[in-house]
């Protein structure tokens, strides 16, 4: 079956989620911030996915936003940083992240043959909507996809159902692209093929499925698409 449709995951996949407190950095706050930014910006990551997967196990849904500021909270909490401003400015940087330079091309070249392309993620409407215009990118995408629609995070079955119900297109037609190793692991095991975007060098994760494709960067997403439309 020909690829028809690709489906990007957004934080970490196309926008650079240490993009917020590298810029935060650059500006005047307190020394303790500028010198453990990267180290804030790591645990904030990961407490946000935390949080959305205890959630999704426990029945306990709250939007993508909720949890994005529980994880800073927690990290700030972390380093004993109590700064006044410095919380609400992350935020606030937060709905402006960074696209990866190699974005706009790419969804440029997928266009281009005639391929379909959409947004898949956990984050909210209004969180997506300032990430993808603040990028410059709405016109490249022909829809974005938010969990908010199911009311539960990825991995859970029903986030990635929604790209058949919107496109209406078989799993198979589906190359669904994502920097986040669990994120692959689940979409290849639902019946997507796959490319993982392994920007850290990270081990595959051990779960039900495994990623059809690892690269350093999206760049290469446009020829995997027309190989796999080849086959």
């Amino acid at each position: 079956m020909p690829i028809t449709t690709c489906i990007f995951d957004a934080y970490g996949t196309l926008f650079d989620v240490t993009s917020a407190a590298r810029a935060a950095a650059e500006e005047p706050w307190p020394e303790q911030f500028a010198a453990h930014w990267q180290k804030i910006a790591a645990d904030w990551r990961t407490k946000q996915l935390e949080y959305t997967w205890l959630r999704a196990a426990a029945g306990q849904h709250s939007d993508f936003w909720q949890v994005t500021e529980d994880g800073l909270d927690w990290a700030l909490e972390a380093m004993s940083l109590s700064v006044p401003g410095l919380r609400e400015r992350l935020l606030q940087l937060y709905w402006e992240l960074d696209a990866f330079p190699e974005v706009p091309e790419m969804l440029s070249t997928l266009k281009s043959v005639g391929l379909s392309t959409a947004i898949l993620s956990n984050g909210s409407p209004a969180m997506l909507d300032g990430a993808v215009s603040s990028a410059g990118i709405s016109h490249m995408l022909d829809d974005v996809l938010s969990v908010e629609q199911v009311g539960v995070f990825k991995p859970h079955p029903s986030v990635y159902d929604l790209v058949g119900e919107r496109f209406g297109c078989t799993r198979g037609d589906v190359l669904f692209v994502s920097s986040n190793g669990w994120d692959v692991c689940a979409a290849a095991g639902y019946g997507f093929r796959t490319a993982w975007v392994n920007r850290a060098g990270a081990p595959v994760d051990r779960l039900w499925g495994q990623p059809d494709v690892m690269l350093d960067d999206l760049t290469q997403i446009p020829q995997v698409a027309n190989e796999q439309v080849g086959q």
